[in-house]
C-alpha cells in the first residue's frame, strides 16, 4: 500500500506575519459556499503548508473601510487585541486556505483563495462574504514557513489509509487535503452538506471513495447523528489509519469515540477538531475561545 511521507509533528512556534490584502473577485460554488479571492502586495511572503493549513483573518466591523488590528504591536498583537473595544477591533476569525497561486507561474500577481460557508445574516464573517466586492479590504495573520502550527493533518509514517470526515465548514479543509495527498493512498471521506449543489468535484491523485451526505434528501434525520451513523456503518480498509474529523463539535466528538473504542483506532492517529457547535453562536464560541486564553 502507499504510503504518506509526512511524519514530523508539528512545530512549537513558527513565524508569522501580518497582511493586508483586498478582494480580487468572488465566485460562488454552490447555494452555501462562496470562494473570495484575494490578493495584495507582500503576499509573495505567505506561505502554506498546505493540507488544513489555517490563518487569522481580520474583518472590518460594520462602517470601516479597513479591520483596525493592532499590527504594531508584534508578537504581543493578541493581548494588545484583546484589549481593544469589541465594536472597533478587526473581527478575528480561523480560516482555511484552500489554494495559493504564485503569480511567477502564470505570470501575474500572487493570489489566495479562501472558501467561506455561508449562513445568511447570521454571523458578522457570512455577512461579509456575501457583500464582499472587489478592492474590500481585510487582514490576515498567516505563516511565512511552509512547516508551521497552523497544520494540524500529520498522519505519521506507517499510515496505510487515511479517513477524513467533516460538514461544509470543513469542505476547503477536505479538499486541500486530497489535493495535497499522494497517488494511491487509500481514502475513505464522509463529507456533509446542506443541498445537493453544494457537492463539490475534489481533485485527487489518492485513491479516494467519497460518500456525500446531502442533507435536503433526509431533511428528518437529526443533525448531528447522520454522519456519526454513516462512519459507523462504513466498511473500512485494513492496515493503520489515521483520521481526521472536523466541522460541528459534538458531531466529531462522537465521532473520535466511535473510532477509538469501536474501530481501535489508535486515539495518538485521530485528529479532531469542532469548527462549530450546535446552539452555539460564532461569538460566543469566539468569547469562549478568548476566555480559554487568558485563563
Amino acid at each position: 500500500m502507499s504510503q504518506v511521507s509526512q511524519a514530523r509533528p508539528a512545530p512549537a512556534a513558527a513565524p508569522f506575519q501580518f497582511f493586508d490584502l483586498h478582494v480580487v473577485r468572488t465566485r460562488a460554488l454552490g447555494p452555501t459556499m462562496l470562494r473570495v479571492t484575494f490578493g495584495g502586495e507582500g503576499l509573495d511572503c505567505f506561505a502554506s503548508g498546505g493540507r488544513d493549513q489555517r490563518f487569522k483573518l481580520f474583518l472590518p466591523q460594520p462602517g470601516q473601510t479597513a479591520p483596525v488590528v493592532p499590527t504594531e504591536a508584534g508578537e504581543s498583537w493578541f493581548p494588545a487585541w484583546r484589549a481593544m473595544d469589541e465594536n472597533i477591533r478587526g473581527i478575528m476569525r480561523s480560516y482555511t486556505v484552500r489554494a495559493l497561486r504564485r503569480g511567477s507561474e502564470y505570470g501575474a500577481a500572487d493570489e489566495l483563495d479562501v472558501d467561506f460557508a455561508l449562513h445568511g445574516e447570521s454571523g458578522p464573517a457570512s455577512r461579509w462574504a456575501l457583500r464582499a466586492a472587489p478592492g474590500d479590504r481585510v487582514t490576515l495573520l498567516g505563516p511565512v514557513v511552509e512547516d508551521n502550527g497552523g497544520v494540524d493533518f500529520r498522519p505519521p509514517a506507517g499510515t496505510d489509509w487515511v479517513l477524513l470526515s467533516g460538514d461544509e465548514t470543513a469542505l476547503p479543509a477536505l479538499g486541500a487535503i486530497l489535493e495535497w495527498l499522494p497517488a494511491g493512498m487509500p481514502v475513505r471521506v464522509f463529507a456533509e452538506v446542506p443541498h445537493l449543489h453544494d457537492v463539490q468535484d475534489l481533485p485527487t491523485v489518492s485513491d479516494a471513495r467519497i460518500t456525500w451526505l446531502v442533507r435536503d434528501e433526509a431533511p428528518g434525520a437529526p443533525r448531528t447523528e447522520r454522519m456519526v451513523e454513516s462512519v459507523r456503518s462504513a466498511r473500512l480498509p485494513g492496515g493503520t489509519p489515521y483520521a481526521w474529523l472536523a466541522g460541528e463539535s459534538g458531531t466529531v466528538k462522537t465521532l473520535r469515540r466511535h473510532l477509538v473504542r469501536e474501530r481501535g483506532f489508535d486515539r495518538r492517529a485521530v485528529k479532531f477538531t469542532g469548527y462549530w457547535r450546535l446552539g452555539a453562536t460564532e461569538e460566543q464560541l469566539v468569547a469562549e475561545a478568548l476566555a480559554t486564553t487568558a485563563a
